[in-house]
């Protein structure tokens, strides 16, 4: 069987993590989001796999060729839509085939229970169903499907995630896919409503940790790096080759750091945790509910917590971020939030600098001595 992802999108609601890179390439749990998505194809048998790829399109390309498995990559020139970005791949679609995003999770259960029956799609319900398609469902068919509405009448979303024969393509007029499924639906096909186990979305940068924590119950644990004595480390915890952990140090998992790190002395790593390769921690820092990543530095006897951290960034010592809930404007739109920080590419803070609930964009100076609430810091920006 043949199966089509979709990593063509930036993710303009996930800035500014987005900015230098696809949504679909963002690590969690140190893998890229559409790594997860090709892994639960090749556990189920799929090894015919076809990317569409556009926005930073040279990423995706780069990480797919070192894979072990062969895929296809389509360039989609102009971002124009979920139904144009398949009409890219028409040409190389022989039967039947799975369609799915590269930058949602998915377990390979799901797609188990949708690839053998075309004209179906996997549904979920969702807490915040006006972020997504909201699907109308009557005896198990799809009747309706409402694309973001401001008042809800379901909580039942779509993922994204769909078994198609190959006429699907003569119902593709406009660039939106669910223009398409609505045409199919009142030409008479029907459309199976299929629910998934496990999917994970992040519409929002703050929704990574979420899926971040998730996908760190399924960690193995390892140690190749040098591990001092006196640190304790308790449950799932895995750590890279040249990472050197400090005496003193405790780390409980689930936790996952990558290689080439040094952690502590001192430092206190908490659960739900991911740390990339050449992240420095020094001394007495904690770090919780946490992804940084790679090339990162911590000061000393900092607190971050629920914070997502892009790359090259150094904040210095006495940082703390602390979760706060509050508005910010995403797109245009005031949306609720509740998490610690989310910080871009190459941030650097002085001492003392505390976040609350605030968006500091890429290569953004924080002096130090700040105190950010609820704020939303734009690219290029100095903080003084």
């Amino acid at each position: 069987m043949q199966a089509v992802i979709l990593a063509a999108g930036e993710g303009k609601r996930v800035r500014p993590l987005t900015r230098s890179r696809p949504k679909a390439m963002i690590p969690v749990a140190n893998r890229p989001i559409i790594e997860y998505v090709i892994e639960a194809l090749v556990k189920n048998g799929i090894r015919e796999i076809i990317v569409v790829v556009g926005y930073r399109k040279e990423q995706v390309t780069r990480f797919l060729n070192q894979l072990d498995v062969p895929v296809e990559v389509i360039v989609q020139d102009k971002q124009l839509g979920t139904g144009h970005a398949l009409l890219c791949a028409e040409s190389k679609i022989r039967d039947n085939f799975l369609l799915l995003p590269g930058d949602n999770y998915i377990d390979p259960t799901s797609i188990a229970r949708i690839m053998d029956i075309p004209n179906s799609m996997l549904v979920k319900e969702h807490p915040n169903p006006s972020n997504f398609g909201v699907v109308m469902l009557n005896e198990g068919l799809v009747s309706r499907i409402i694309e973001k509405p401001e008042y809800s009448p379901s909580f039942m979303v779509s993922t994204g995630i769909y078994s198609f024969k190959k006429d699907v393509f003569s119902y593709i007029q406009e660039n939106d896919l669910t223009d398409a499924i609505t045409s199919m639906i009142e030409d008479g096909v029907q459309i199976q409503g299929i629910p998934a186990d496990d999917w994970q979305d992040a519409i929002f940068a703050w929704d990574l940790l979420k899926m971040n924590r998730r996908l760190l119950h399924n960690l193995d644990p390892a140690r190749e790096g040098t591990v001092s004595r006196q640190t304790i480390i308790q449950g799932s915890v895995r750590i890279g080759k040249g990472t050197t952990i400090g005496p003193n140090t405790v780390i409980t998992g689930p936790v996952i750091i990558g290689n080439d790190c040094t952690i502590g002395p001192n430092c206190c790593i908490l659960p739900n945790t991911s740390i990339g390769a050449r992240v420095i921690l020094e001394p007495f820092t904690c770090i919780g509910d946490a992804i940084i990543m790679d090339d990162s530095s911590v000061g000393s006897h900092s607190r971050i917590v629920d914070t997502v951290m892009g790359e090259r960034c150094a904040l210095a010592d006495h940082t703390s971020t602390s979760t706060e809930s509050g508005l910010i404007e995403i797109e245009g739109i005031a949306t609720r939030s509740e998490f610690g920080a989310i910080i871009g590419d190459t941030v650097t803070s002085g001492p003392f600098t505390v976040f609350k609930n605030s968006i500091i964009g890429n290569n953004v100076t924080i002096e130090g001595q700040d105190s950010l609430k609820s704020r939303y810091i734009f690219d290029n920006s100095t903080v003084i």
